[in-house]
């Protein structure tokens, strides 16, 4: 039986639900195979049959997994997962399979939706946005210095002009893209140096956001992405090869 860690602030449905969602996405259990049963499942993680079903119930919901009474719990092709639920995004990011072509639609995607929102934070961000982004900005200029969480911080400075650019839909997925964000950053803030040199290309979009040059902040958070979309395509193939013996350690 394998006990997992049982941290104050996460219940054990939360816990459960987390190791199943990662054993997915690294392919322990693969598109198309079945979940061991509830019993097995309870003999593995040591809780009850409540919590199993819960984290079960979870997974299916996010469409990762269908219940069959008559054959089990099937495990379900990754497109029919919903891509843009947190959890899911933070488990592909984290898991051996994700490879080139799942960063290069990550840095697709940051490439269709930021440099508009930069363009349009620029013309509606008030002064209270415009401060939080500075302070953003400052704060990863300290976590660089070794004075907090560097990605925290980058997260934060993007997150504040998605909220500012005023659009309603894009506010609505401000959960989704801050797991993206957050995956990406994870992986291009291990370059040597590179938080460092990405300061200014981040002040450039947040003094272009505080100049009111939406023409400017859109070009500067292009330089940017594609900045960004190098350090990955240089670092990912370490990852990978890292997650991949993580993996296979896990599974034994």
């Amino acid at each position: 039986m394998t006990t997992l860690p049982r941290p104050r602030a996460t219940t054990f449905h939360e816990l459960v639900l987390a190791q199943l969602g990662q054993d997915i996405c690294n392919g322990r259990y693969p598109p198309g195979a079945l979940l061991p049963s509830e019993p097995e499942l309870c003999e593995r993680f040591g809780y009850s049959r409540i919590v199993i079903r819960e984290a079960i119930k979870s997974l299916v919901a996010k469409g990762m997994l269908e219940v069959n009474r008559r054959i089990g719990t099937l495990v379900l092709e990754p497109q029919r997962w919903n891509l843009f639920d947190p959890g899911v995004i933070a488990w592909r990011a984290a898991s051996a399979d994700f490879d080139a072509s799942m960063a290069r639609d990550l840095m697709e995607l940051r490439r269709i939706i930021e440099p508009p929102a930069v363009r349009l934070a620029a013309q509606r961000a008030s002064a209270e946005e415009r401060r939080a982004l500075r302070a953003a900005y400052m704060a990863m200029v300290r976590a660089v210095a070794g004075k907090g969480d560097y990605v925290e911080a980058d997260l934060a400075f993007h997150t504040t002009i998605l909220a500012a650019c005023g659009n309603q839909y894009l506010r609505q997925m401000l959960e989704a893209m801050s797991a993206m964000l957050k995956a990406a950053f994870e992986i291009v803030s291990q370059k040597p140096g590179g938080p460092a040199s990405s300061l200014a290309m981040h002040e450039a979009v947040c003094l272009a956001i505080e100049r009111g040059d939406g023409a400017g902040g859109e070009q500067a958070a292009i330089t940017l992405i594609d900045s960004a979309q190098r350090d990955m395509e240089e670092l990912l193939p370490l990852q990978r090869g890292r997650r991949a013996t993580a993996a296979r350690r896990a599974a034994r």
